[in-house]
């Protein structure tokens, strides 16, 4: 059974069905500690997940901290506050139906199995396929922008459990750092020149510039995109705080997973531009700059995800991503806005050599 040595933990869940008037708690027990009740695989996270629901019937995802840290709790709570604030907002984000402050339990609607980055990947079988899925990309980027304008109003920066804001501080230390010290050092072994990191710290500098007033998920990637009856939803939200505009919809643009052409993430891009001035005064003039800048930034943070994940983590699944990750940060500093930085290109197109010579992993 799913609890299998977990008696504690598997009566704290069957109670928390219970307060959210899904099933007697005796009843939740019995379902807890049969086959309807599945562990799940987790991406990047280090917490629990459990499907548990009768077949045919409304299930539910139950999801336990890693440990019992006052930062594990805290970003169970984050979810918690995070989640209800969203689904009030009209957001896409599955239907919070519980949460346990003492042992950060959190029971949430469950969204079925199909994420966007399957749709993505998958060959097409037939000839509307990719129609549907330029559609969905396209309802993705008009909830993110309902979700970044509405979300920020009222959000209470107290619920964050990493930091309230994406600023200045964090662009250097989770991001360009974190590129050069687990992919550059700890991935590649490179010693890094000093005229990198003033590079660096040069782009994040002007990233920061752009106001960072709306809610930004931070991890807007497809394979954090569901897709139930036809309809998008956003998970992994729990990271949320204020941020700037132009951040969610690079991550999602850029996104290795999906491998989206120059073409088609203009195209999309287009798109949302429309889809934000609805709800937004915008200037694209400023917004399309600040898109450049921010995408560098989110291409660092997640080329430095992927090697702290594989390597670090042991979760062999993200060394296949590196390479366009990488890719995809050479054709960003392609950009003649980034042609003054000689240092960081040279650097990015040493570590593109030094992954090419490296043994390929399967995705």
């Amino acid at each position: 059974m799913s609890f299998s040595g977990e008696s504690d933990l598997c009566r704290q869940v069957a109670e928390l069905v219970a307060r959210a008037g899904l099933l007697s708690a005796d009843t939740a027990l019995a379902l807890l500690t049969g086959p309807n009740c599945q562990v799940m695989a987790a991406d990047g996270s280090s917490r629990r997940f459990w499907r548990v629901g009768r077949a045919s019937q409304e299930s539910w995802i139950v999801v336990a901290p890693a440990g019992v840290s006052t930062a594990e709790r805290n970003e169970s709570r984050a979810a918690w506050h995070i989640a209800n604030h969203l689904w009030g907002k009209g957001v896409p984000v599955p239907r919070p139906l519980a949460w346990d402050e003492e042992s950060g339990l959190l029971l949430m609607e469950d969204l079925g199995d199909i994420r966007l980055h399957d749709l993505v990947r998958a060959k097409p079988a037939e000839c509307g396929q990719q129609a549907r899925t330029r559609e969905l990309y396209r309802q993705t980027l008009d909830q993110l922008a309902l979700m970044q304008c509405r979300g920020a109003e009222g959000f209470d920066p107290a619920w964050c459990w990493d930091t309230p804001r994406y600023d200045l501080e964090l662009m250097i230390t989770r991001e360009s750092n974190y590129f050069l010290n687990a992919f550059c050092q700890g991935f590649l072994d490179r010693d890094i020149a000093e005229p990198v990191r003033e590079e660096l710290g040069d782009i994040a500098r002007q990233a920061a510039v752009a106001p960072a007033d709306f809610f930004l998920h931070r991890d807007f990637q497809c394979r954090n995109i569901m897709v139930k009856a036809g309809e998008v939803r956003f998970i992994d939200f729990q990271g949320g705080r204020l941020g700037p505009l132009g951040y969610d919809p690079a991550s999602l643009l850029i996104d290795p997973y999906a491998g989206l052409s120059a073409e088609v993430q203009e195209e999309l891009l287009s798109g949302y531009i429309l889809s934000l001035t609805a709800l937004y005064p915008l200037n694209e003039a400023n917004f399309r700059l600040q898109y450049r800048l921010l995408a560098v930034q989110r291409n660092l943070q997640i080329i430095g995800a992927f090697a702290f994940l594989s390597q670090v983590r042991g979760k062999a699944f993200f060394r296949a991503y590196l390479p366009p990750a990488v890719d995809s940060l050479v054709e960003r500093l392609g950009d003649p806005r980034f042609s003054g930085y000689r240092a960081l290109r040279s650097l990015v197109a040493a570590t593109r050599a030094d992954l090419a010579r490296l043994p390929v992993s399967p995705a």
